[in-house]
């Protein structure tokens, strides 16, 4: 079976006071979870440190992380999302200076040899397969349903006034609709990343790939992605995690 290898980074960034991202990595190297928190002062902190938590609670709770059945594992992925949703709602109900709270999340999670990834917003999973990349996550963002509708390019959308805008997102009621989780073999030699939009802030896919690929310790790869994400101008905080599959 293979065997996995995990590195991250998160860091404030050039332009901002507070690190409004978060990462988790289970020390059983079960998941990873990427969430970017929004909502202004200390509100995207507690959202994004909300998701970090109560997701892998309800995770540990109903998931077989040995022998899931994919439908099952599926299924409850989204309910770990929708939790973790309704609770970040209610507080940002009932505490004025949380009300525009919440955040996005990526997750990657493996059961058995297959891994399952998904996403809530813009928050992104890039896979690196025999030297080709690919995003396995779409982006909840105006300005992709705006390419999807063919009413922009994708040079465009680098720099809409939109491209910031997501409709979809944990602390809204769209937020429960469910990670739309892909499932994947674990394949030795695969790499992932999964990252906030800092991380695109600040570089093209093209330079993403070459970092992902060229890297021999995930943990120097997730450095020198938000090393290059912040030297490429990124204005966010910036969060890379690397997954070397073995």
């Amino acid at each position: 079976m293979a065997s996995l290898r995990i590195g991250q980074v998160t860091t404030t960034g050039n332009y901002r006071e507070n690190n409004e991202d978060c990462c988790v990595v289970d020390q059983q190297l079960r998941f990873v979870i990427v969430a970017d928190g929004m909502g202004g002062q200390s509100a995207g902190e507690r959202a994004s440190a909300m998701a970090v938590e109560l997701i892998p609670q309800r995770m540990a709770q109903t998931i077989d992380f040995e022998a899931g059945h994919p439908a099952e594992v599926r299924k409850q992925l989204d309910k770990a999302v929708e939790f973790a949703n309704a609770e970040i709602m209610a507080i940002s109900e009932v505490q004025p200076e949380l009300r525009n709270m919440g955040t996005t999340i990526v997750l990657m999670a493996r059961i058995g040899d297959k891994l399952f990834v998904g996403g809530v917003g813009d928050s992104r999973c890039y896979r690196l397969h025999d030297g080709t990349m690919e995003q396995l996550t779409t982006d909840h963002s105006l300005t992709q349903a705006l390419m999807e509708a063919g009413t922009i390019s994708a040079e465009e959308a680098k720099t809409h006034r939109y491209r910031n805008v997501l409709y979809r997102y944990l602390g809204s009621r769209d937020g429960a609709s469910g990670l739309n989780a892909v499932e994947l073999d674990a394949v030795a030699g695969d790499r992932f990343l999964l990252c906030s939009d800092g991380v695109n802030d600040g570089l093209e896919d093209d330079q993403i790939c070459e970092i992902l690929k060229s890297g021999s310790d995930p943990q120097q790869t997730a450095e020198a992605l938000v090393d290059a994400a912040l030297e490429g101008g990124s204005k966010d905080n910036v969060t890379s995690a690397v997954v070397f599959v073995d």
